[in-house]
């Protein structure tokens, strides 16, 4: 009989391991908007450098006499 009711007080465990990952995540809430801010950043840039009219910003051409700003 003791065992039956210590398991109503108790949570059931997956109240438990949903507590778990909610604590987890409101603790490193900064760390991970930081990489997901990381990662839209370098996905943004990765898109702009593909592209041939944006990429002529961040590489200097050779036919301009070696000047960055024609």
């Amino acid at each position: 009989m003791g065992r039956f009711e210590s398991s109503r007080t108790r949570p059931s465990l997956l109240t438990r391991a949903v507590n778990r990952i909610l604590a987890f995540v409101r603790f490193a809430e900064f760390e991970i908007l930081f990489i997901l801010f990381l990662i839209i950043v370098f996905l943004i840039f990765k898109d702009l450098t593909s592209r041939p009219e944006f990429n002529q910003i961040l590489v200097k051409k050779k036919d301009q006499g070696g000047r960055f700003f024609a």
